[in-house]
């Protein structure tokens, strides 16, 4: 039983939700978004809510009904309020800046790495080691953010590299030389 696709969901003021059969679009203050989903779930716009509703009980429709719900409700969320993601550059001499429309890295390489702001994606840089990625659309925004970080994935020894603001990075020992004691 699905508890989160039983839920409907809440339309604020200010956002217009349209429904055509399996396709919705969400338009708000940051932006329209605009998705496709499985033409068995059955998505129906009542006054200021949408439902969702699956046709039988069945184990595919149970997992995209609760599935179905929760996009169309991060599509909501995200032309109202938005979504960010936070990196944070660390290291001796790493810093970020940003160049017009270009994310511009400095990682320890011999060469900068430059990453340009694609649309519907916001880049900040509001000091030289923490990087804010804004934009509408939760998985467009959570994946720009991971192609940033693989420019230079934080390592377990000293901890330099990029990394989410909140994430936890497991540290190692380094090598202990022999003869040595703990």
């Amino acid at each position: 039983m699905s508890r989160i696709g039983k839920k409907p969901i809440t339309i604020p003021a200010g956002v217009d939700v349209k429904v055509d059969g399996s396709k919705v679009t969400v338009k708000g203050p940051k932006g329209t978004l605009e998705n496709t989903f499985n033409s068995e779930i059955n998505i129906a716009l009542e006054g200021n809510e949408v439902i969702v509703t699956r046709p039988t009980d069945d184990k595919n429709h149970r997992a995209l009904h609760g599935l179905t719900r929760t996009l169309i409700n991060n599509m909501v969320e995200g032309v109202t309020n938005g979504y960010s993601k936070t990196l944070e550059v660390n290291g001796v001499g790493y810093r970020a800046q940003k160049q017009g429309k270009n994310l511009v890295l400095n990682l320890g390489y011999s060469h900068q790495v430059i990453v340009p702001e694609i649309p519907g994606i916001t880049i900040d840089v509001p000091s030289a080691n923490s990087i804010v990625i804004s934009g509408a659309d939760k998985q467009q925004v959570g994946q720009f953010a991971a192609e940033v970080r693989e420019k230079r994935p934080p390592e377990p020894y000293m901890g330099k590299g990029i990394k989410y603001a909140d994430e936890h990075i497991r540290r190692k020992e380094g090598k202990v030389g022999k003869g040595a004691k703990k």
